[in-house]
Formats: structure tokens, sequence, C-alpha cells
């Protein structure tokens, strides 16, 4: 049994991943587009191709943790290495020098060396933290509650990271909106920076009891060359029919989401034209009442329901929230932007949204760490790291799409740099609803049917948890 205590400093990681997160989703392409100059179509190529090397990179530390061999254990020696250095890549990121500024080539250059930067070690860092959750419990509703502190720390830092510079950093004075001032992102730069390090610092420390040497363990088997040996431990993963299915719902949803994440702030502030103090709240509030409500509701839930019909909850809960809001604009159904009720029907669509989201993530992180149960009694391995990082190489590769998409759609319906709030024809402002419920709905009904075929209920995950014991009692060989 995991006390609160382990929760919430293991929890606490995720917000590492959640400053990198909300700076890719709230901000990196509004300044580099809108308040920097930089074409949309190169920014979201530039995006997308950090992003693969993420999804690369993503598998390769997973597999070289579960070798690991130190008296650290397998986690800790990588993700104490990657503090410093991740908390240098905001820092960069926000700070390019006026001399790159003025140069489109030498600014294309800054952006992708300072994204390949950060995602690296935000990944030695984020992948080998992931994969310790199933090391620190093996029953089958405590990995939902681990899972969802650190979830939940990482919903509740992805928005409220981005309201607190909306509101101490990037704010309207005198008319002028904060969120077009190159002079503000350093400092939130600066603030990403601070909140990743503390974060990491925290869980290091609080995890430090999980600590299990493996200095002297047994490699896992499949020796040769180092490349080939972690393509065999990846390649491993994929025979498990559980995950396969996983990894194709998975990358569906993934997809929805990276369009999301990349047009969020664009509506906001050009379709219904909100404030960066009115941005940060609609951020802010519904999701930290829907974290509030998963934390509240997943206990009750996960035990009157098995994980994988919670995850298919969540997915059709996303789907009929996509049909009622934006559909209202279009029709002409909803008063003016500065409107009470148009503030409160947007914090309604994020509330549903970020709660089904939430409620979705858990549970299928938490079916991961039960595959690894089941691929152990499989293959006599335990791959944890292996399987944290293939599922997130698939939801980088679908999130790939997703500025790719963003930046095309914004050449495409010519919302170009100069343009300020309610100074967008209207014609362009359908575009960005167009645009949005085309790069959403349709992946997440794909999503959807394929998240059908998924089982892994609590009689599974314990009768295969009875055979591993049972193996270990006989004196049967587990490989670390």
């Amino acid at each position: 049994m995991t006390d609160l205590r382990t929760r919430m400093f293991y929890g606490s990681g995720g917000a590492v991943y959640a400053a990198k997160e909300s700076a890719y989703a709230m901000f990196i392409l509004l300044f580099y587009t809108q308040v920097l100059g930089m074409g949309g179509t190169v920014t979201g190529v530039i995006i997308a191709v950090s992003l693969v090397w993420d999804s690369i990179s993503d598998p390769l530390v997973g597999s070289l943790s579960d070798r690991l061999r130190s008296r650290w254990g397998r986690r800790h020696p990588f993700m104490a290495l990657s503090v410093l250095p991740l908390g240098i890549g905001f820092i960069g990121l926000f700070s390019p020098p006026q001399a790159v500024v003025t140069q489109p080539a030498l600014l294309a250059a800054w952006l992708l060396f300072w994204s390949l930067w950060t995602r690296t070690f935000v990944t030695t860092f984020s992948i080998p933290h992931l994969a310790l959750s199933a090391e620190i419990t093996d029953d089958y509703h405590q990995r939902s509650q681990v899972l969802g502190a650190r979830l939940a720390f990482m919903f509740l830092f992805s928005v409220l990271l981005p309201a607190a510079g909306l509101l101490l950093i990037f704010p309207t004075v005198d008319g002028e909106d904060g969120r077009f001032v190159a002079a503000n992102y350093p400092a939130y730069g600066a603030l990403s920076c601070a909140v990743a390090w503390l974060a990491a610092c925290a869980t290091l420390l609080g995890t430090r009891a999980h600590i299990r040497s493996t200095r002297d363990a047994p490699v896992p088997r499949g020796g040769g060359r180092v490349l080939t040996a972690l393509t065999r431990d990846l390649l491993r993963t994929l025979e498990n029919r559980n995950f396969r299915r996983v990894i194709t719902y998975e990358f569906a949803c993934m997809t929805a989401y990276g369009v999301i994440i990349s047009l969020n702030m664009l509506v906001w502030t050009y379709l219904w034209e909100f404030s960066p103090e009115e941005s940060s709240v609609v951020l802010s509030l519904p999701s930290l009442l829907a974290v509030t409500l998963v934390m509240l509701t997943l206990g009750p839930l996960g035990r009157r329901f098995p994980k994988h019909r919670l995850m298919q909850f969540g997915l059709v809960g996303m789907v009929l929230n996509c049909l009622w809001l934006y559909p209202m604009k279009l029709a002409g159904l909803l008063p003016d932007n500065n409107g009470t009720l148009v503030f409160a029907l947007n914090f309604l669509f994020m509330l549903i949204f970020m709660y089904c989201f939430l409620l979705r993530s858990i549970c299928t992180q938490s079916v991961i760490a039960d595959i690894t149960d089941e691929h152990e009694l499989s293959h006599g391995l335990r791959q944890e790291g292996g399987f944290f990082s293939m599922i997130n190489l698939i939801n980088k590769s679908a999130t790939v799409i997703g500025p790719l998409y963003a930046g095309l759609a914004l050449d495409v319906i010519g919302l170009r740099s100069g343009l300020l709030p309610g100074n967008v024809p209207e014609p362009t402002l359908d575009g960005l609803i167009y645009a949005l419920g085309l790069g959403v709905i349709p992946p997440l009904l794909v999503s959807l049917a394929l998240a059908m075929k998924i089982s892994m209920s609590e009689e599974q995950v314990n009768t295969v948890q009875a055979a591993l014991r049972q193996r270990r009692e006989q004196g049967g060989t587990i490989t670390p």
C-alpha cells in the first residue's frame, strides 16, 4: 500500500513534463509566429522535427534505464543527471538574442537547437520517472492512484504555469496585450526553469526509499551491439496483444490532442477574444476542478468499472463535448464575445474536456503498468521503461501532426503576423473553427472505435500476478 506522502512526492515529477508541454501548447507557436514573425509552416515543421527526435529518444532512454545496473537502481541516475540541463533549456527557448531574431535562418536554427535540447533532457527525466511507478506498487488499484498523482501534477502545472504567466508576466498594460511583447517571454522561460527544477528535486528526494540496487542483477537477454539490443527490447513489447491495441487507440487520440494544444491559445486569443487574464482563468480553474473531480471519483469509479471501460467512457465524453460549443458559434447562436455567457460556456467546455481526458489518461497508463506484469509472465523480463517509453513514442509521433497541421492551417486560413484580436476577418475566424474540428473529431472517433477492443480487468491482472508469485516461490528466475 502506497501512502499519500509517496504518491505526492512521486507525482510532483509530473510537473517537469508539464512545464515542457505547456510551453509548446500555449506560447511557442504564438511567440515565434505572431511576436517574432516566423512563418507558421516553418515554425510547425521545426516543432515537428523536434517531436520526431523526442519520439525516437523516448524508447532509447526507456530501454537504457531498464538495462542500467547501479547501486542507485535503474531510474534515479537518469533523473538526477537531467535536472540541471532541462531547466537551462526553458531559458534558451524563450530568450533568443536580438541578433538572432533579425535573421530568419538563425531564428529557425535557434528554435530547433533549444527544442531538441529541452525535449532530450525532459525525456531522460520523465521516462525513467514514469517507469518507476510500476516499481512502487503492483496493486491493481494502487497503480491507478500512483499514476493518478503524477498525471494530476502534470495537468495542474500544465495549466497553472501558463495561467500564472498570463497573470503575472503577460498582463494587459496601458491597453497593450502582454502576449505580443517579446520582452516578456524570457521571464516565462525563467519561471518554467524554476518550476521544473523544484519539481524534479522533490521527486528525487521523496522517492529515494524506492531505490533498489541493480548492480548485481543479471543483464536482460539479448547481447550484441547496443542499438541492436535496445531495438530487440522495444520490439519485444509489441508481442503483447493488449499493448498493440493500446498503441493504436492512443495514437489516434493523441493526434486529436496535438491539434487541440497547438491551436488552443490562438482560438482563445482571436476567436473568443479573451484577454490574458480571461485566458488564465479559463485555462486554470476548470482544470483545477477537473483534477479534483477525477481524484475524488477515480476510486469509486475504479471499484465499479474496469480500467479499460473508464478509458472508453472518457473518450465518449471527449467526442460529445466537441459537438456543441463551436457549432453554436458557427451557427451564430452565441452572443458577442464580451458577454459573460460566452466565457461561462468556454469554462464548462474546458471542465468537461479536462475531466474526460485526465480520466482516460490515468486509466491508460495504469493498464500499461498491468501489461508489464503480463509481459513478465510471458518472457520472464521486467520492461517497465520499454513499455512506457514505447507509448510515449506513439504519443509524440501522433502529436507531431498537431504543430504541422496547425502551422499549415494558419497559413491556409490567412491568420498572419500582425493581426490583432478584433481585427481578424470573419472568414479567417470561421476557418479557425473548421481547422479545429477537422483536426480533432475524426481522430477521436477512430480512437473510440479502437479502444472498444481493449480489455484488462482486475481478475485478469490478479491471475497474472498469482502466477508470477507461484513462479518465484518455486525458484523461477525473473530478470529485473
